[in-house]
């Protein structure tokens, strides 16, 4: 049986993400998602966010649920992770937050968690509250590949996706069985080390890009380390059928609440700017040459 008609390619072809992503490839678009954490600094800002970054061009969103120790984030997420703490933001607040977005957050939101308190609720328990809430998908940054394939089905059960993340030091093999399992889309890491802005994209990413995608299965987007308009246009030059920024359009936010600017408003205008770059010198709709997909 090969990757691409596994049972986890078949069952992500009918979730929310991969019929986002189906819809994006037809108009030969490239997913822009954006990142941000849930709480900071507080959750009506984030209510406001995320609706602010769907009127400006966000095809899908990440979510962080706030975490003490998330060994795989920068210093610009872990501030804000810290800032949503002393803020009193709690998993259950999250989903609530998301509950009450219903019918106007219309885009595909994936939580962004942690393996420690995913299990401290039960697998079960938060897949089935996630997903009432209308989260489509879950990213569990710590969540080794085997204890992935058994979150994944019960994530399944309840109509979400588990997306699996590989980086640029995974082994060929173990490359191809993450990317075989990933449900939506494979999360390809595109720096080694923690996320936070780059200057310039690891060169090693883009046959990555390729190797995935000559396996077949589920879309492929990259993230960690997009700091602008300009490298997410190379992510979409490079064949990858997404984007993810987190840690630049964190550091907006946070400017901007330091300046006593609206928060929301400027993640708005910085995620209009990442849309106007992945979209630059795209090829036109009909064209031979299919931008964003490779």
């Amino acid at each position: 049986m090969s990757l691409a008609s596994s049972p986890s390619a078949s069952a992500a072809h009918e979730s929310a993400i991969a019929r986002r992503f189906a819809s994006l490839r037809q108009h030969q678009s490239c997913a822009l998602m954006p990142f941000l954490m849930a709480g900071d600094p507080d959750l009506p800002t984030t209510a406001a966010a995320l609706l602010a970054l769907q009127a400006n061009g966000a095809d899908l969103i990440e979510l962080g649920i706030p975490y003490s120790d998330p060994l795989a984030d920068g210093p610009v997420i872990q501030a804000a992770a810290s800032r949503a703490l002393k803020a009193h933001t709690t998993p259950a607040a999250v989903l609530a937050l998301l509950t009450s977005l219903r019918g106007q957050l219309t885009i595909p939101v994936i939580l962004f968690t942690y393996s420690n308190p995913l299990l401290n609720r039960g697998m079960d328990a938060f897949c089935r509250q996630a997903a009432e809430a209308g989260a489509a998908g879950l990213v569990v940054p710590d969540l080794p590949l085997e204890e992935a394939e058994t979150l994944s089905p019960i994530a399944a059960s309840h109509g979400l996706d588990l997306v699996l993340l590989v980086a640029p030091t995974t082994p060929p093999e173990r490359l191809a069985r993450i990317h075989a399992r990933s449900r939506g889309f494979t999360y390809l890491v595109s720096v080694t080390g923690v996320t936070g802005m780059r200057t310039a994209l690891e060169s090693r990413v883009e046959p990555l890009v390729h190797a995935l995608k000559r396996h077949g299965g589920c879309p492929v987007a990259v993230g960690f380390g997009i700091s602008g308009p300009e490298q997410a246009r190379q992510v979409r030059q490079w064949g990858a059928d997404g984007a993810i920024v987190g840690s630049a359009l964190v550091k907006v936010m946070a400017d901007a609440r330091a300046n006593g600017e609206d928060v929301a408003s400027a993640a708005g205008r910085f995620c209009a700017t990442l849309r106007q770059g992945l979209d630059h010198d795209r090829a036109p709709q009909g064209s031979a040459t299919t931008a964003g997909q490779g």
